[in-house]
């Protein structure tokens, strides 16, 4: 900092310098006579002739004489912050251990300058330089005036000292501030504990503790800003106790089950009874997977209040950490430019400072469509980013908050406002105009300029420092347009490359030590999203180990019933809540604020490790091995030396970032920050390097470091990287939505959305980044998180024997043979054992999730939909991938909305993956019909085998009912094709197992030989 910024001053009480820049008004200042007790915060006082009374003498650390004296009679008798033990001073009793130092009684030789010792001082003011302050005796200022300091045209650096000004000379007392320097220790109660309560008990007994009449008034705030950002909020017992004991009741009666089932083959059924088996033994494994990750729940609260006391204080530069926001695009055919649009504004807008926050689109299509679009939303946002902030309205996306359907008038008391939102809404309705206006000239004349897939490398800077501001005069965030260039012969690698892409420009432009990456259609509902992410990221405590904090995807749009699990609510707060207690949330693709570093490949910080007990060897049972001197070397070797430094020494940069020296110094920048040297054409043209198609070649790139090749759901991937290198993430759960996107609430669309996340589970089973063998070396991913993503890359393979599973009831009703043999009435126990446990582990997991009952039910019913269609065709498509190279094109969901409420919901849109459930739905509906006649007619002692043949039917059907509504569309008429498709195969079905084992029983009458033919 230098004195020409402004005016330095400070508080010796507060521990703190505080910069006064020439616009602002200063801060009224405690009076500075005197010092005070940084343990009981009294008045430190004098010494008998009139000096300060310092208590240690080697650090200057601050105490009164009675804290002194009691740490001397009752404490350990060390200085809390040097930890050297107290000398006896005048006046003090002798205490044990003072029979080892000299007779001296006074130390007036101690701070004695004239002394012929005065060169212990000049090299403990050498060591404080820069980190210590001295103190000022009450005859300095008996007004508490600032400390004169020079801010003409010379610059000098601030060391952190209060010069004395006229004939005034430094005084004895020393300490240092505290907030100087990231790595300095300070006194606190915490190190102690009850060391405040112990001093109060001993003061309130000798009489001295009374009012404090000049107490600060900030002092308050002070300790309110040092408090943790976050807090974790574990369920209550009366909720997660009774879950976890049932989970384990649960697998006991699983085994036993199992066990039965194992051990009573069906002899006239052998291979339905081998195969159910089987599926059964899958489904338990996958359940495993699944339930034990869900040991752990927590909740977060987050203290935005405390987050602004520390880094946003009156009189002070904002100190809230830069963020880079991230929008990907491809065809804006599918993603609309106006959902865009508003995404954009809803960032621009967000309660930030606007010098902090850089937008970056990346438009991966290079169209035109979407360069012009991006270009009104600058012209529009400086009109919308005003509105929003003069009124703090919500949600910022303005298509979102136009047509919400509330009283706008709530909370708004300014009279000027209903004028002004009209106004802003007739200014936004133009807006759209313009846009739409855009889309029909692009879709009915072809833009001619770029070629989506062969075309050169694009920045430009919509909103900057030089011209980004609104209509009142006020600066405006960055927004940057970044289409990466593409050639022929080169591997792009769809959104994970996009990605890398931003990463490079951002570290070019801006470099900002944090990152929001956003799907195109997911606009920020919540204003306060980011700071709610800070509170995280920023924690002197935990945030060092965070690389991202996760927020739940939310939805608008979607049916009331959501028919077919859009919401997927049981993923989001359920499973991602119960990950947050292990080792953190799974990267799920938007919404996630990264923590750069981590996105280089940096492993996190390594904090200091407890000594443990050191043995021989000889005994394993008592403490650990001890090291051979050749482990003890490395493990110094490897101590001394930070993760970066490490890899400076090992290798070379350029070989892992790339060729250009100006990213590659970005990246030693933790805090963030471009040299001030750049000019912004220098930079710009940087930018464009790194953007070029061969840029990542023989760069680590995609395989160690930003979002990571190999799969089409590069979020899983990317996020198991960081797990496995020991970071940690964080679930963030905001009461109001931090971002909202739209939904694929149509049938096939959502179908094909789920193959392609099956899919991507599918490559990433089959890679060496699979969680099956990839991440051992080093023990830094946690066994239940490995299940976890182990689960992630398993599920889609669940499709084989659930759809035997789906099948197999129609077969027990057309060939009259069931799965289990007669079963007692001890052995029905295990039954009834094994469906109480399933009931009782779902509502005890709904009890402390707050997950309805319903959502519940539609994502079982969406679990055996996506089961025998999706995740069916994913494990087949993988397959042809990996065994032939057959590869399969990546389709973007389209994100565009019909005009009637929900009509998309009943459109009908043909695709393959309705064949399997709709085959399956007709095999089970003519079983039912098969055994109910064949019971009629045999009859009713034929009815009790069958009652349980019906129950796996009707609960396949059950499940299924929602694809049958979707089927039947808004007239309820199925289409030709689907119904023609269907009976094929199911006729196919029925007549092959006609023919191996008709299902039609020969009903056996009476002997004739035996009684005549007129028996």
């Amino acid at each position: 900092m230098e004195a020409s910024a402004g005016l330095v001053a400070g508080s010796h009480n507060r521990n703190e310098l505080v910069v006064i820049h020439n616009h602002e008004e200063p801060k009224p200042l405690k009076n500075l006579d005197g010092q005070f007790c940084e343990i009981c915060g009294d008045q430190i006082g004098l010494t008998v002739e009139g000096d300060l009374f310092v208590a240690c003498n080697e650090c200057g650390f601050p105490a009164c004489r009675p804290c002194y004296e009691y740490e001397r009679r009752e404490g350990t008798q060390n200085c809390p912050q040097c930890k050297t033990r107290y000398k006896r001073l005048r006046g003090s009793p002798r205490v044990e251990g003072d029979e080892d130092e000299e007779d001296i009684d006074d130390i007036e030789h101690e701070f004695n300058i004239d002394d012929e010792h005065n060169k212990q001082n000049h090299s403990a003011e050498s060591m404080l330089y820069g980190k210590m302050s001295y103190g000022r005796g009450p005859d300095d200022d008996e007004n508490g005036r600032f400390p004169p300091v020079i801010a003409g045209g010379h610059s000098r650096h601030v060391s952190g000292e209060f010069p004395a000004g006229g004939e005034h000379g430094l005084h004895k007392r020393v300490h240092p501030y505290p907030s100087s320097e990231a790595g300095s220790e300070r006194w606190d109660d915490k190190k102690e504990g009850g060391w405040r309560e112990r001093m109060d008990d001993w003061k309130l007994q000798q009489g001295n503790l009374g009012p404090e009449p000049d107490d600060d008034p900030d002092m308050g705030l002070i300790d309110e800003a040092r408090q943790p950002l976050s807090r974790k909020v574990p369920i209550a017992s009366s909720k997660i106790n009774p879950y976890r004991m049932v989970i384990v009741a649960r697998l006991v009666i699983l085994a036993v089950f199992l066990r039965y089932r194992l051990l009573n083959p069906v002899h006239d059924a052998l291979g339905l009874w081998l195969t159910s088996v089987i599926c059964e033994i899958w489904f338990a494994v996958s359940w495993i997977l699944d339930q034990f990750p869900k040991w752990f729940p927590i909740d977060r609260e987050t203290y935005l209040d405390r987050l602004s006391l520390r880094y946003e204080r009156e009189g002070e530069p904002n100190m809230l950490a830069p963020v880079d926001v991230f929008v990907s695009t491809v065809d804006p055919m599918k993603e609309p430019p106006l959902v865009t649009s508003n995404t954009v504004l809803s960032i621009l807008a967000m309660d930030y400072p606007v010098d902090k926050i850089s937008c970056y689109v990346s438009d991966d299509g290079a169209s035109m469509l979407t360069f012009d679009s991006l270009a009104e939303t600058a012209e529009f946002a400086r009109k919308w980013v005003p509105f929003c902030k003069k009124f703090s309205i919500e949600p910022r996306a303005p298509e979102m908050y136009f047509t919400l359907k509330i009283d706008y008038l709530k909370d708004k008391v300014q009279p000027t406002f209903v004028k002004e939102r009209r106004a802003m809404k007739r200014e936004y309705e133009e807006f759209k105009v313009r846009i739409n206006a855009l889309v029909a000239k692009a879709s009915k004349v072809p833009l001619e300029g770029n070629n989506t897939k062969d075309h050169p490398g694009m920045i430009q800077v919509f909103l900057g420092s030089n011209g980004g501001f609104d209509v009142e005069g006020h600066e405006l965030p960055r927004l940057v347009y970044v289409s990466r260039e593409k050639r022929p012969g080169f591997q792009h690698h769809k959104k994970a490359g996009a990605m890398n892409a931003l990463v490079r420009v951002a570290g070019v432009l801006t470099n900002a030590p944090f990152m929001l990456n956003l799907d195109c259609d997911h606009y920020v509902n919540n204003c306060k999203a980011v700071r709610e992410a800070m509170c995280f990221l920023m924690d002197p405590q935990i945030g060092k180990k965070v690389c991202y904090v996760q927020f739940p995807q939310r939805f608008d749009g979607i049916d009331r019933h959501d028919r077919y699990a859009n919401r997927n609510t049981v993923f989001f707060d359920i499973n991602m809540k119960a990950l947050d207690g292990i080792q953190g949330p799974v990267y799920v693709g938007t919404g996630c604020v990264f923590k750069r570093q981590a996105l280089y490949g940096y492993e996190p910080p390594k904090g200091p490790k407890r000594p443990k007990m050191i043995s021989c060897g000889c005994c394993p049972c008592f403490g650990r091995r001890r090291k051979s001197k050749h482990e003890s070397n490395g493990d110094i070797a490897g101590g001394a030396e930070g993760d970066k430094e490490h890899l400076m020494s090992e290798m070379n940069f350029e070989q892992k970032f790339g060729q250009s020296s100006i990213f590659v110094t970005s990246t030693l920048m933790e805090d963030g920050g471009v040299p001030p040297s750049s000019s912004p054409a220098v930079l710009l043209k940087e930018a464009i390097h790194v953007i070029s198609c061969g840029y990542e070649d023989k760069t680590e790139w995609g395989t160690e470091l930003g979002w990571i090749y190999g799969s089409i759901t590069e979020d899983i991937l990317t996020g198991f990287k960081m797990h496995c290198r020991g970071w940690r993430s964080i679930y963030c759960m905001p009461k109001r939505a931090a971002f909202k996107g739209s939904a694929p609430i149509n049938l096939s669309d959502r179908l094909n959305q789920v193959l392609r996340w099956a899919l991507g589970s599918v490559e990433i089973f089959f890679s060496r980044h699979s969680p099956l063998w990839y991440g051992y070396k080093g023990g830094k991913l946690k066994w239940l998180e490995r299940f976890a993503y182990a689960n992630t890359t398993i599920y889609p393979f669940t499709s084989i024997p659930l759809l035997a599973y789906c099948i197999l009831p129609a077969i027990c009703l057309l060939t009259d043979k069931f799965i289990m043999p007669p079963i007692s009435t001890f052995a029905s126990l295990f039954f009834i054992a094994l469906f109480g446990s399933i009931i009782a582990t779902g509502i005890l997991e709904l009890r402390w999730s707050g997950v309805s009952i319903e959502e519940w039910w539609r994502n079982e019913q969406f679990w055996v939909i996506g089961g025998i269609s999706a995740h069916l065709f994913a494990v087949v498509q993988g397959l042809l991938k990996i065994l032939a190279g057959i590869d399969t094109n990546f389709t973007v969901t389209s994100k565009a909305t019909d005009d009637d409420d929900f009509g998309e919901l009943y459109a009908f849109k043909w695709t393959t993956l309705l064949i399997p459930p709709t085959t399956v739905l007709i095999i089970n509906i003519v079983g039912v019909v098969a055994g109910i006649s064949d019971a009629i007619n045999n009859g009713y002692q034929s009815w009790g085998p069958l009652f349980g043949k019906l129950f796996f039917s009707f609960w396949v059907i059950v499940h299924l009912y929602p694809f049958l509504k979707g089927l039947m569309g808004r007239q309820n008429r199925t289409p030709t094709i689907v119904v023609i498709w269907s009976i094929l195969l199911a006729s196919i079905f029925s007549l092959l197992w006609v023919r191996i084992d008709p299902f039609v029983m020969k009903t056996k009458g009476p002997d004739t030989s035996m009684c005549g033919i007129n028996c």
